[in-house]
């Protein structure tokens, strides 16, 4: 049993590490500086099932780290949660398979609402359809699940929430966001106790 938990946390480990990078994460970062922090818009987060929990995710950690975001639902966003959008906003969207269709149906629809808000697409398919919609396209690699199934997402949330953090990272530093900057928006909890003993000293 200790053998196969190596060998999964292994398999993700080098899945990871095998993550392109390329440009497309200097412009992710660009895009969302130019409208969260020059046009006061903010990031809205969207994906379905378990990559919408990562996008869920990737949302809460960009807003304790200076950067507003909130996650909209796909489904949900067909029954008037599209009417969070404003026009300075951007998306971040995440689709595996780049053939979500709640997600293109979602992009539609925000065309219709605010057609030059920009989408910046996480995907393991790079001639999605998909691609032809957005902005800025951010490639996991495509990795196999861990799943002996081959089929529950496992190792491509894995990725995916490694990408995430990377561009919250990359944003942290191009705003210079400080402890201080922190403490201020994560009062509660021992992260919070802590942002603010640092900060103090």
């Amino acid at each position: 049993m200790k053998e196969k938990v190596c060998q999964v946390f292994n398999y993700e480990a080098d899945a990871i590490r095998n993550i392109p990078v390329s440009d497309s994460y200097e412009k992710a970062v660009d895009l969302i500086y130019e409208h969260v922090h020059k046009k006061n818009g903010k990031i809205v987060t969207s994906g379905m099932g378990k990559a919408g929990q990562i996008a869920h995710n990737i949302a809460s950690t960009f807003s304790s780290t200076g950067s507003p975001a909130t996650y909209l639902h796909p489904s949900e966003a067909q029954h008037g949660d599209l009417g969070m959008l404003q026009e300075n906003d951007i998306m971040l969207v995440i689709s595996n398979s780049g053939k979500t269709r709640e997600i293109i149906e979602l992009i539609d629809l925000k065309n219709i609402l605010f057609p030059k808000i920009p989408v910046i697409l996480i995907t393991g398919n790079q001639k999605s359809p998909l691609v032809q919609k957005v902005a800025c396209q951010i490639f996991t690699g495509n990795p196999a699940e861990v799943c002996p199934l081959g089929l529950a997402p496992t190792t491509s949330t894995t990725v995916m929430t490694a990408i995430g953090d990377a561009i919250v990272v990359l944003l942290m530093e191009k705003i210079k966001f400080t402890v201080a900057d922190y403490a201020k928006r994560h009062h509660g909890g021992y992260l919070g106790a802590k942002s603010r003993t640092i900060s103090e000293n």
